[in-house]
């Protein structure tokens, strides 16, 4: 049975929800800084700035076509899902339009814009939708040449930051490739669900030890695998544990004071799927 985190209605609040930032990173940073930070986003600050056409029009205007794209190359349900996400991104800057925080520092606006934009567009990409506009073209890459989200969001915005130098300045320019920047690592960031947790390899001779340890110290299932010291010829063991950062901290502190001699590696990881993490652990299960 699906838990309402796997149903298709949590999916199209996580759209709506992930629209609703992207709108409002548009209004709050972008658009009052005259950063053109790609995807149809820019191309309405763009023509706003040649035209004076409202961007939430201009942006519903352009995503008609591209929602045909989305039909032909991923599938009716990706496309309900990218209607939903088009309808709400220029429906709240349309609502949102009035709002004025009096944030026009080019620099603030490309760091927290971009991260606001990113977690949006993360949110969206989770719910399996998109935004339209040039988030679509970027997950039909996604789809056809297996690169990350974030890398093919890059991809396709160098194209508006390049026209925004002409219209707008150099400067400008700069500053808005340094939100799409952001942007693409707070999407993947969101999207590989990244928290602070550590793989751990440690290479022992006293297994039982660093077994005892992670298992009665810190409630972590292992690992183990035979190994073979290039050097020293011997066989040794290599244990493999995940943990969050803070029990990391305390095994670290454990194993220095109980086994120096162990031969320890802490590894970023970026998304850890099973008990204990996306799963509760068995002794917590009800």
């Amino acid at each position: 049975m699906r838990t309402f985190k796997q149903s298709l209605a949590f999916e199209y609040i996580q759209i709506i929800v992930g629209a609703a930032l992207v709108g409002l990173a548009f209004n709050i940073f972008l658009l009052p800084a005259r950063l053109a930070a790609g995807g149809v986003s820019g191309i309405s600050t763009i023509i706003y700035e040649v035209f004076q056409f409202n961007p939430a029009y201009v942006q519903w205007l352009i995503n008609i076509p591209l929602l045909i794209v989305g039909i032909v190359f991923i599938g009716r349900e990706f496309s309900l899902k990218t209607f939903v996400g088009t309808l709400f991104v220029p429906f709240t800057i349309w609502v949102t339009q009035g709002m004025d925080l009096s944030v026009d520092n080019p620099l603030l606006s490309a760091i927290y814009g971009g991260i606001m934009l990113g977690v949006g567009l993360g949110i969206v990409y989770r719910g399996n939708g998109s935004t339209g506009g040039t988030a679509l073209i970027a997950q039909v890459l996604k789809k056809f040449t297996g690169l990350s989200s974030g890398f093919s969001q890059l991809l396709v915005d160098g194209l508006v930051v390049v026209t925004s130098a002409f219209v707008f300045n150099f400067e400008l320019a700069l500053y808005a490739l340094m939100s799409i920047y952001v942007t693409s690592k707070v999407i993947d960031f969101v999207q590989l669900q990244t928290s602070p947790t550590k793989l751990i390899l440690v290479i022992t001779d006293k297994e039982e030890k660093i077994q005892s340890i992670i298992k009665n110290e810190i409630n972590r299932g292992l690992t183990k695998v035979k190994t073979l010291g290039g050097y020293s010829n011997e066989e040794k063991t290599m244990i493999l544990c995940v943990v969050e950062q803070s029990e990391a901290i305390y095994f670290k502190k454990l194993l220095q004071e109980v086994e120096p001699d162990s031969f320890v590696i802490f590894v970023n990881a970026s998304e850890i799927l099973g008990r204990g993490f996306s799963k509760a652990q068995y002794d917590k299960d009800f």
